[in-house]
């Protein structure tokens, strides 16, 4: 009885290690969103409390494992986007679903500001009914309060595979601060978010 307990007592510290990362992982959730370019995208999300991680990528195509180059030349179908582990904890899907209208113009279709083709499109990507039900909700909600005229077009779909974009596209705001707000000045989103949403 007493080899049995020290045993236990042993291999506790063991289990808790292997249980760890399953916990940690299953305190977190994803979500996946399309607004243009993904480097913008990005660089909004990791200002959100809330937010573990951002990763540029594609999703919604018909190609495995594309390329920045396949995806630019209109080919496979994917969109450019950023899948965001969140602690629901600390924000809710609900709120992402929000801040993310915020962030881009709903009103274009196949485009983003300066960025034209079907890669820049808007969309969110659910990964479950929970989240489908509240991207609607928020679809619906946001139809009768919207403070301009035109119609909006950013689709809501099931999330399909996601592949990672290449590693010079990740954290590309922070490693060439300079070149990304030069883009995004001269590409026009700041001023064409200020036009649609005001300055909130």
């Amino acid at each position: 009885m007493k080899a049995q307990r020290w045993l236990a007592a042993a291999l506790l510290p063991l289990v808790w290690l292997l249980a760890s990362p399953a916990q940690a992982q299953a305190a977190t959730a994803k979500a996946t969103f399309a607004g243009g370019c993904f480097w913008c995208v990005e660089a909004d999300f990791d200002k959100v409390p809330g937010v573990v991680s951002t990763t540029s990528g594609y999703i919604g195509g018909t190609v495995a494992n594309p390329t920045y180059q396949q995806v630019s030349g209109k080919s496979t179908g994917h969109a450019e986007a950023v899948e965001i582990v969140f602690d629901p904890a600390k924000v809710s899907y609900e709120a992402l679903v929000e801040k993310f209208w915020r962030t881009i113009d709903p009103t274009t279709k196949d485009r983003q500001f300066c960025d034209a083709g079907s890669p820049y499109r808007t969309a969110i990507f659910t990964h479950d009914a929970s989240q489908m039900a509240v991207a609607k909700k928020s679809l619906a909600a946001l139809e009768k309060s919207k403070p301009f005229k035109e119609p909006i077009v950013t689709e809501i779909v099931p999330a399909g595979p996601f592949y990672a974009a290449e590693d010079y596209h990740q954290d590309y705001y922070l490693k060439n601060p300079i070149r990304y707000k030069y883009y995004r000045t001269s590409c026009g989103r700041d001023a064409r978010l200020e036009q649609l949403w005001g300055k909130r």
